[in-house]
């Protein structure tokens, strides 16, 4: 299986979030993405690869044109007005009853209006580390495209929080649904997107939930108690001709191997019963029980299981990197799932 990767993600390295109250070192940290492809490289998993360069088309595919524009710009409208010395976060959100249909001018106002969260930070590297993440997803993409049954793409940052139109959760680009609308541009009537990370995969949901060509599946830690908190449901299943084309498969907190695979199998019937022409995994590896931030109590041994699971579908698959913040097992992980998919 070919690995695309680039140290470019480095270029995004914020220095801190807020988290339960305090300004911590942020979990989404180039160690992540460091430890994965040291653990592709010693598995022999197969060739890595650089990404291609693509441009901003196959992103103004899926994001609006006045947020793109907005991460271009954003660092250095921060450093016009703050200075340089602490990383963009934004201040306040448009809540209920506050005009949200006016983007301001001033950069603190501009940082709320796009973001939905205080943890992700905008960096003097973020737009750079950003596009080239994208580009590492479009790579992969088009090596399935060329005849590979799967490629793996170790996209960092993540994407799978950020929508058309907005970031947050450590995601800026939304790297899976530009892959997903890569083979639709190129010829594939359905594409299936399952999302196996912890948190629930909003901005994907957001970016297809009225179309019926992107089939959404989504297992994650159940919103009542988890963050993204505000989508996520079970009775989100789609909007106009995307009715029925969405599927959440919300878990408690506690969730062991056996009630977690049992919702894999689930979204698997479903992606067989809809008969995609590509598959796109969401690959998040923090359902793992040492995860910092996660709940869920999946162990090492389980993840080769779920890439025999996912091979068993039969069909060309990118696998998309999103979270996982158990840096010591992050890579041992990911690889077990990937392993599981080609011993298969």
């Amino acid at each position: 299986m070919k690995t695309i990767y680039t140290d470019t993600h480095r270029l995004q390295h914020g220095n801190l979030e807020l988290m339960d109250g305090q300004l911590l070192p942020c979990f989404e940290k180039p160690e992540r993405a460091d430890l994965v492809i040291s653990h592709v490289r010693a598995s022999q998993l197969g060739p890595v690869l650089e990404p291609q360069e693509f441009g901003i088309a196959p992103l103004a595919r899926i994001h609006a044109p006045n947020y793109l524009a907005f991460l271009q710009s954003a660092w250095d409208a921060w450093v016009e007005e703050h200075g340089s010395d602490h990383h963009a976060l934004p201040l306040n959100w448009p809540i209920r009853g506050m005009r949200s249909d006016i983007e301001p001018e001033a950069i603190d106002g501009k940082l709320s209006y796009f973001s939905f969260d205080a943890g992700t930070p905008i960096t003097p590297g973020t737009w750079q580390a950003v596009t080239r993440s994208a580009y590492v997803a479009l790579t992969a993409q088009q090596w399935i495209a060329s005849g590979e049954r799967a490629a793996f793409a170790l996209c960092r940052p993540p994407g799978h929080h950020a929508a058309a139109d907005y970031y947050g959760g450590y995601c800026f680009l939304n790297n899976a649904a530009i892959a997903a609308q890569a083979f639709l541009d190129q010829g594939a009537a359905r594409v299936a997107v399952l999302d196996v990370d912890y948190h629930h995969a909003n901005g994907t949901q957001a970016i297809f939930y009225a179309r019926d060509d992107v089939l959404v599946l989504s297992l994650h830690g159940d919103p009542r108690q988890e963050f993204p908190y505000f989508l996520g449901y079970a009775d989100e299943t789609g909007l106009g001709a995307g009715e029925g084309f969405n599927a959440n498969y919300p878990l408690p907190w506690g969730t062991d191997a056996s009630t977690w695979f049992a919702a894999l199998e689930s979204a698997c019937e479903r992606i067989t019963a809809y008969a995609p022409d590509a598959l796109v995994i969401s690959l998040g590896v923090d359902t793992y029980k040492g995860d910092p931030i996660s709940q869920f109590l999946l162990d090492s041994a389980d993840y080769p299981r779920l890439g025999q699971r996912l091979a068993r579908l039969g069909l060309p698959t990118l696998f998309v990197m999103e979270g996982g913040y158990a840096v010591d097992a992050i890579g041992v992980n990911t690889v077990n799932v990937l392993t599981g998919f080609m011993q298969a």
